[in-house]
């Protein structure tokens, strides 16, 4: 059996320092801030994948949120089944709901 790459990897060595403008720009599953988290957590399981793009209503990228954050919060005590990703802030205290700049490159 001869094994194939589906998913070519990156040679150069940046790849792993990138921003989170870069990772937004990335093809990946976008999903409303009005989404709960247990749908959130859903959507991420049935993508396969380890992060979500969240959206305004407008359909501006408002933040970038991770399996491990959305666990996190779950699993906190102040959590209810009505927590959505605006509700959520990142580690540096930023809302999901607030649209993030785009630095220059």
């Amino acid at each position: 059996m001869t094994l194939l790459q589906t998913h070519p990897r990156p040679t150069d060595t940046d790849a792993v320092h990138r921003t989170v403008a870069d990772a937004m720009d990335a093809a990946g599953p976008q999903v409303w801030d009005d989404m709960t988290v247990e749908v959130a957590l859903s959507v991420m399981a049935a993508a396969r994948t380890g992060h979500l793009v969240v959206c305004d209503q407008d359909g501006q990228h408002t933040g970038l949120v991770t399996r491990a954050r959305l666990t996190a919060v779950r699993n906190g005590s102040a959590y209810t089944d009505r927590v959505r990703l605006r509700d959520i802030t990142d580690e540096l205290g930023n809302a999901l709901g607030v649209p993030v700049p785009v630095l220059a490159r």
